[in-house]
């Protein structure tokens, strides 16, 4: 029973972060007939499309699209890669550019809750760790439920964001890097397209888990 469930959680929490690296790196490989690199790409759409004030960068920190600075953040490889990977990640963050461009209410919403969501977790983590002490030095009925409760809320508050991200990403995905990347990249490459950008959006998927999961593991601590 016990390998069973340990089967089942490594399915569900790791094997969706896997597939999408897996995905990711597949579709890295250099090609010579694509005419630009990600940054390119991206730099090419923001100006066609008339998406003013948004930088493109190279980013150690993962590719993402920062809405506070109006900066699509691409990583090394993306950034001055010529592959299918780099110019769909690309094309994905400038999804997020034109969503903040024509004000697309998920994103806005999405920015207020990341930042409610870190300093929950953050207290989530404190709380939990405090809980048994607080219990100990108070002895008050019902204080450690309370620690507990209010712990529970804090993670659960990041993994509520992670989901709220979900239909933010798939519309960057199919409703906006989609319909561009057809005017960009050759036919026989766009079902390795839509991989790549399903794979953009999972990562979310498996950072959502993550939260489920981490909160799990204070929870099965506690109980201890």
């Amino acid at each position: 029973m016990v390998v069973l469930l340990v089967i089942f959680a490594l399915a569900v929490f790791v094997l969706p972060n896997m597939w999408a690296k897996w995905v990711l790196k597949r579709h890295t490989r250099g090609r010579d007939d694509y005419p630009g690199t990600g940054a390119e790409l991206a730099d090419h759409l923001l100006r066609r499309l008339g998406v003013e004030g948004v930088n493109v960068e190279r980013t150690e920190y993962g590719d993402h699209y920062d809405p506070e600075t109006r900066c699509v953040r691409l990583s090394p490889d993306n950034y001055d890669g010529r592959s299918l990977t780099a110019v769909t990640v690309a094309a994905h963050e400038v999804g997020h550019a034109i969503q903040h461009h024509e004000g697309y209410t998920p994103l806005l919403a999405r920015s207020r809750l990341v930042g409610v969501a870190q300093k929950a977790e953050k207290l989530g983590a404190i709380l939990m760790m405090a809980a048994p002490f607080l219990f100990l030095l108070t002895r008050l009925p019902g204080g450690l439920a309370i620690v507990i409760v209010m712990a529970v809320i804090s993670f659960g508050t990041a993994a509520l964001v992670h989901l709220v991200t979900l239909p933010v990403e798939f519309d960057a995905s199919f409703n906006r890097a989609l319909p561009l990347l057809k005017e960009y990249v050759p036919p026989a490459d766009m079902a390795g397209a839509r991989h790549v950008l399903t794979a953009c959006a999972f990562t979310y998927v498996a950072a959502s888990l993550a939260s489920v999961m981490n909160l799990g593991r204070w929870l099965v601590i506690l109980r201890r």
